[in-house]
């Protein structure tokens, strides 16, 4: 029998279609071109994984101090996983080699996580170090420090975000910098 009150003990998850939503505008974000043509993340598997990633760290650095956002956290972090392993089967990789790539790829998110989040507390030089070195492969500290502006500004606009627009997707990233508007 299921106890009608259940609901009081345990927060509900966000609806699969918020996720998957939430999901496709962190995707579509890390996909914008600009980052590529003009910040100088290399176009490459790598370059798209680390862009999904700050973008995925982004939001769940906000989601940390949102009402209900450890749920959606950990459903966004999945569905990350989902992801992860989707694309390295639709890659080829076989059934033996996914688990080592996705440990790997835990591996990754855990460690930037924690550069990023060490980097942003100390300041914006910091942080165009940690993604210089994360994202453009330690060339290139000109566009990291453009790409960390663009870092602080989103997440600056997520903590003026109010916890049901996050919970719910009703927010937006920021345009990333062009170089015109940085100088």
């Amino acid at each position: 029998m299921l106890w009608p009150f259940n609901h009081f003990r345990k927060p509900r998850l966000a609806p699969a279609g918020t996720i998957e939503a939430i999901y496709g505008m962190i995707v579509t974000q890390a996909r914008e071109p600009i980052f590529y043509r003009d910040l100088g993340v290399p176009d490459t598997v790598n370059g798209r994984f680390d862009l999904l990633l700050l973008h995925l760290w982004l939001l769940l650095r906000r989601l940390r101090t949102a009402h209900g956002g450890v749920d959606l956290s950990q459903a966004l972090f999945d569905r990350f996983c989902e992801d992860m392993d989707d694309n390295l089967r639709e890659m080829g990789v076989g059934d033996q080699t996914v688990p080592k790539r996705m440990q790997a790829f835990g591996e990754a998110f855990y460690g930037r996580v924690q550069a990023y989040d060490q980097a942003i507390e100390t300041g914006a030089e910091a942080l165009a170090q940690a993604i210089c070195k994360n994202i453009l492969n330690g060339a290139g500290i000109d566009q990291a420090r453009r790409l960390a502006a663009y870092a602080e500004a989103a997440n600056a606009d997520f903590g003026q975000t109010g916890d049901p627009a996050l919970l719910l997707g009703s927010f937006t990233f920021p345009a990333p910098l062009r170089e015109d508007e940085t100088s």
